[in-house]
């Protein structure tokens, strides 16, 4: 059905669209890294199991299973703290500027986990990459914690895509999203006690503009746009939706331009080194489908 397609290729548009409207609800929010990420995965949590319960999703699952989701957890955990930091350290640009290095970190991590060959391109497209943040730190000196906050966060992200990937071969994207979450809670939760003192009083008194934007941070951002990017593969091929959301940083980036003038005001070089960085992600995704039509007809 034509229309039926391009209504998921709208759709998956808009998911793109809130996706980099994450990190402008990280600007908003102005509460730190560690506490945002727990109330991010406390409330999409509940959201969650509220889906799985309406739609009677199977949660069971190995004990074996549980402990590699968890370490998964931890890492989402991590990386959601490192991409809230950098927005915290320095702002939203950088932050997604260096989230875009994310496709050259799993370029080398795939072939760890799935046991294939590193590919010569990804090699050659790895140093572009390289180059490209090192054009933006020439001019961004001022923010090379966030930059560095920021490739961290883009390592752990692409760590924890390749991991999922080999977890969807065995259960739903539902229940390894839940398991996630809640071992995430789990060790923001023992690092709070440990490192902390455990939960305050004042940890919990968050003002109502906060909690709004934490709920839609949760609900529309997390919970939603995780579930309806599911629902919108039925129509539209893995290759095209990872591929629109490489688009993420140039939505984040141009509506945190819009919104915020002033603090995303950026040096010529940013703007050189974040279009480097997009042009070889976005051609790297391309001749990965090509070699992939490849194999499929030969």
């Amino acid at each position: 059905m034509p229309n039926a397609n391009l209504k998921s290729h709208l759709h998956l548009h808009v998911l793109v669209f809130i996706a980099g409207f994450t990190a402008i609800l990280g600007e908003l929010i102005s509460i730190s890294a560690v506490p945002l990420v727990w109330f991010r995965m406390v409330f999409a949590s509940i959201f969650m199991f509220i889906y799985i319960k309406v739609a009677k999703i199977n949660l069971k699952v190995s004990p074996k299973s549980i402990f590699k989701l968890a370490i998964a957890g931890i890492i989402i955990a991590l990386h959601w703290i490192t991409f809230f930091g950098a927005i915290e350290v320095a702002n939203i640009s950088i932050a997604l500027a260096m989230f875009s290095t994310g496709a050259f970190f799993a370029s080398f991590i795939e072939p760890v986990i799935y046991k294939r060959k590193i590919v010569w391109y990804e090699i050659l497209f790895g140093v572009i990459v390289v180059l490209g943040v090192f054009i933006i730190t020439q001019g961004e000196i001022k923010y090379l914690s966030g930059i560095i906050l920021g490739i961290v966060s883009a390592f752990l992200s692409s760590l924890f895509a390749v991991l999922n990937g080999s977890f969807l071969k065995k259960h739903s994207a539902t229940t390894i999203s839940f398991y996630e979450f809640i071992s995430g809670i789990i060790f923001i939760s023992i690092y709070i006690f440990i490192f902390k003192g455990g939960f305050s009083l004042n940890f919990f008194q968050i003002s109502s503009s906060d909690l709004i934007y934490l709920l839609i941070l949760a609900s529309v951002c997390t919970t939603y746009a995780f579930i309806a990017s599911i629902y919108v593969m039925k129509d539209i091929s893995p290759y095209t939706v990872v591929l629109t959301y490489n688009l993420e940083p140039v939505y984040g980036i141009i509506l945190a331009v819009i919104l915020f003038p002033e603090k995303e005001k950026m040096t010529i070089n940013f703007y050189i080194g974040a279009a480097v960085i997009l042009t070889v992600v976005l051609l790297n995704a391309s001749l990965k489908y090509r070699r992939k039509l490849k194999r499929k007809y030969t």
